[in-house]
């Protein structure tokens, strides 16, 4: 036993040895470049290809061969993957996610060229490297651990790469050349992913598929080591590789035998999918989600007639064996799948193969026990949609690459533990139903479903919950203060892409006439990604063009073509705008810059302090310039017939004559209100407050203490103070942002405690709040921005909201139908305030709302913020503006260290 035990115990540290090298060449290159590299595994199958071709293949001595494997392709396909693809996106301004995409072409890019170079077979005949003694593995790790740490710790470029991590601006401008500190990295990580490679090569499937994910699913120790600390990542590749080969020694009977055996045969899987669903997450919320689309494809209908000529003509120009053509319609099903997820809904979606491959299974596994094929299809769908409700439920929470991982790894262990296991599969035959055996006749079924899917999928485009997917794509917390109930509508995607994706893949079954699983291999699952978010994610015609694509490059002569194309255009991403915009757009759009951007869009786009250009729709009446107003003007005397801090009655939304209070066309009805008619409803009585709150960070970073804070009803409160006061902090436990612990203070609503409430639970109350930098929606019109507003929250039983917000603030002309993302900051704030009160709400958090503003806007918004409380509104302001503050706030609260001092 004894003897058992330290045999295994050598064999997991050699496995654990691979997987340490793993985790310090991603936590290297993530330290240093702030990439999650997901191509890591594709570089290893590479390497090892490279070492067996030059020794194997060549005759070159072992040597020999390993040294320039290792010290000259390795790093050298780090430099070029650093200035062809990763410095060129940072220069762009890419956020996270389209670097994590640029990875996944990568990877889909290196598995197509090895397939096209050397064949997808595998080979048994890869070279040893270190003999078979796991100690000599072993010190090889420890040692390049040890070099890494005092490096790092010891020497210059050191502490050049801990100042490019800890804030990259900064460093650049003390001077260090960040470029080439990432250059390093970059060279480093290959390095290890090289050793990484020819150390396992021997002992594992050395194939274009097998390796790169076997590497994948290894990230799980850089995940654990929160892809900052080394011995942490190689503690934990050690404890899980041994645990992994003890496990081999156990053999129970029944039921649980198959699973526990898969269990032990693949524990990184279990570990990545406990790291990625439990852990805290990698990345944050912000701008590692996908970017909305730059430009509104329009899909002419000329077009949609050529796409559906094209694709009935296998019906009558084909033979009777349409064994390619069947592949298309649901294929196209299953890339509908993410369409919905990742280009409705803006969330990066790894998985879907997973759920293909259950739709299949599941088919298969009902029909076998006699249910008729099509109702077992029927069958399967509803069941794999509550997997995807399970499985989805805990990834929702993330966001950006911690949802890229935690979706990776729902599909890696789908795999592992279902679709390739004999327990689950053995014996499965998948026929398909009496009648429609010919092709033509299933092809033709295929047809029918395809173009229902389609027109869900387009239902699903329009009306609130379209607007509402859209607005969690373009801005998430934007979305959130609107009102929309983010996490639901996150697994309303989810679960609807689980159910078109598992249609997809039991028609696909059904179309080769059997159970597959390498048709649904999570490799496959990065290829269909990539494929669709090159295209086009938004776009209905992106699914049949892709699979079209896929399955005729597939099967012809030079396998790995496909792939190989898909990911370099997925690698420059970027740079090579989705195929899908070279159609004519649906409304003219602004002016693309480098990375997708446009000149004004969410963000902010100008933010100095001249005025922009009006908007459409929006300028001074003619005959001479708005009257700019005065300091008077900014602070209006009480509305008629009541006395200064009495509850005003409600008043008329917007008069018939307006006259224009500044640039841009800000607007205030003649008379001074400005509520709605229905309007914000009355103020509650207490207000909203802040009883005694205290805020820690992790770390033990304080950011307000003891606050205590009341906002009077049909008065402007001001916070003002100097950076790092608490202000913003403050304003974001009142929108429902940050929550306090229990027990550190309380926010009240008209004396109901709702410090538990989430932010769009708080919007829905009538707590309506703008964003510093603009929170608008890009891809929807003005209109849409504003009825979005209207429709989330309380003003949604009043549909003439939208109209009178509109008058109120200068959106009613021809403006209302344009894109957001064509529009200057002037009116983008607008829209934004708009979007608000569209949702009759009782209070306004406005933070920073003159940011980019020009000094009549100002004035204008001064105006527009006096009128709306002294009709009854509730406001409190975060502003450095002090003639804004001065000209508008009854009560001026200064922040300083966490505390309100006055």
């Amino acid at each position: 036993m004894t003897s058992l035990t330290y045999e295994l115990t050598l064999a997991g540290l050699a496995v654990g040895s691979a997987a340490a090298l793993t985790g310090i060449g991603l936590v290297v290159t993530y330290r240093a470049t702030g990439v999650l590299n997901l191509a890591h595994g594709a570089v290893a199958m590479i390497c090892a290809y490279v070492l067996r071709q030059l020794v194997v293949e060549e005759g070159w001595p072992l040597p020999l061969g390993a040294l320039v494997t290792l010290l000259v392709v390795a790093p050298a396909l780090g430099l070029v993957l650093d200035r062809g693809v990763f410095r060129p996106l940072a220069l762009l301004g890419s956020n996270p996610a389209q670097t994590l995409v640029a990875t996944i072409g990568v990877f889909v890019l290196l598995v197509g060229g090895a397939v096209l170079l050397w064949g997808p077979g595998a080979r048994d005949d890869a070279p040893v490297l270190l003999g078979d003694d796991p100690w000599t593995q072993l010190a090889a790790v420890v040692a390049l651990a040890c070099l890494v740490g005092a490096v790092t710790r010891w020497t210059r470029f050191g502490r050049e790469l801990r100042a490019v991590v800890d804030n990259r601006p900064l460093a650049v401008l003390a001077g260090i050349d960040a470029d080439r500190v990432a250059a390093a990295g970059w060279a480093f990580g290959s390095f290890t992913a090289g050793l990484t490679g020819v150390l396992l090569a021997p002992y594992v499937r050395l194939d274009p598929y097998g390796m790169p994910l076997l590497v994948v699913e290894v990230i799980a120790v850089a995940v654990i080591a929160r892809m900052r600390s080394l011995p942490v990542a190689v503690a934990a590749a050690l404890a899980i590789g041994v645990a992994q080969a003890q496990l081999a020694r156990l053999h129970p009977e029944g039921w649980a035998g198959p699973l526990l055996q898969a269990v032990g045969a693949n524990l990184f899987v279990v570990a990545l999918l406990v790291a990625a669903l439990v852990l805290p997450g990698v990345g944050g919320k912000g701008r590692d989600a996908l970017p909305p689309p730059a430009r509104a494809a329009h899909v002419p209908p000329a077009l949609w007639l050529v796409v559906g000529v094209l694709l009935l003509l296998p019906l009558g120009l084909a033979g009777s064996d349409l064994h390619t053509a069947v592949q298309v319609p649901a294929l196209a099903v299953i890339l509908l799948s993410l369409v919905v997820v990742a280009g409705r809904g803006g969330q990066i979606a790894l998985g879907q193969a997973a759920y293909a491959g259950l739709g299949a299974l599941f088919t298969a596994l009902l029909a076998s026990a006699g249910i008729p094929t099509l109702l077992a299809l029927a069958l399967a769908v509803p069941m794999v949609a509550v997997t995807g409700l399970v499985t989805g439920r805990p990834a929702i929470r993330r966001h950006g690459l911690a949802l890229a991982l935690a979706t990776l790894a729902v599909g890696v262990a789908v795999s592992r533990f279902v679709l390739t296991q004999p327990y689950a599969t053995a014996g499965l035959s998948l026929g398909r139903p009496a009648g429609l055996s010919d092709d033509r006749a299933f092809y033709a079924l295929e047809l029918v479903v395809l173009a229902g899917c389609l027109g869900l999928v387009a239902a699903l485009r329009r009306g609130r919950t379209g607007r509402a997917l859209a607005a969690l794509r373009d801005h998430e917390p934007g979305a959130e203060a609107a009102g929309v109930p983010v996490p639901r509508l996150k697994l309303l995607a989810f679960v609807l892409g689980a159910a078109l994706a598992a249609l997809g893949g039991g028609l696909l079954g059904l179309g080769l006439r059997a159970f597959d699983p390498e048709q649904y291999d999570p490799v496959r699952g990065l290829l269909w990604f990539a494929a669709v978010l090159v295209l086009g994610a938004d776009s209905l015609l992106t699914p049949l063009a892709a699979a079209a694509l896929l399955i005729t490059l597939d099967a012809g002569p030079q396998a790995g073509t496909a792939a190989a194309l898909i990911g370099l255009l997925a690698a420059m991403t970027g740079r090579v705008p989705p195929l899908m915009n070279l159609l004519p757009s649906a409304s003219r759009q602004a002016r693309p810059l480098a990375g997708g951007r446009t000149d004004a869009g969410p963000t902010g786009g100008r933010t100095g302090r001249h005025s922009p250009p009006a908007a459409e729709g929006t300028a001074a009446p003619a005959g001479g310039p708005a009257r700019l107003p005065t300091s008077t003007d900014r602070n209006p005397p009480p509305a008629r017939g009541r006395a200064p801090g009495h509850d005003p009655p409600t008043a008329d939304f917007a008069a018939p004559t307006t006259r224009t209070g500044g640039a841009g066309g800000w607007s205030v009805p003649a008379g001074g209100g400005a509520p709605p008619a229905e309007g914000p409803a009355p103020a509650p009585r207490e207000g909203l407050r802040v009883h005694d709150l205290t805020l820690t960070y992790p770390g033990g970073v304080t950011a307000l203490s003891h606050v205590t804070l009341a906002l009077a009803p049909a008065r402007v409160t001001a916070l003002v103070g100097p950076n790092g006061a608490g202000k913003s902090t403050l304003f974001d436990c009142l929108a429902g942002t940050l929550r306090p612990r229990r027990g550190e203070g309380r926010v009240t609503l008209d004396g109901t405690d709702i410090t538990s409430r989430s932010a769009h639970a708080r919007t829905r109350l009538g707590i309506a709040r703008t964003f510093q930098r603009l929170a608008v929606f890009p891809s929807l019109t003005v209109e849409e921005n504003v009825r979005l507003g209207q429709e989330q929250n309380r003003g949604r039983g009043d549909p003439a909201a939208v109209e009178r917000s509109l008058r109120l603030f200068g959106l009613a002309g021809p403006v209302r139908h344009r894109a957001a993302a064509d529009l200057p900051t002037g009116t983008l704030r607008r829209v934004e305030l708009a979007r608000a009160l569209a949702g009759r709400p009782h209070t306004v958090l406005l933070d920073e709302p003159a940011a980019g503003l020009d000094a009549a806007e100002t004035a204008a918004l001064a105006r527009i913020l006096a009128a709306l409380a002294a009709d009854g509104l509730t406001v409190l302001v975060v502003e450095h503006d002090p003639d804004l503050v001065a000209g508008i706030a009854h009560t001026v609260h200064t922040m300083e260290g966490g505390r309100i001092l006055s």
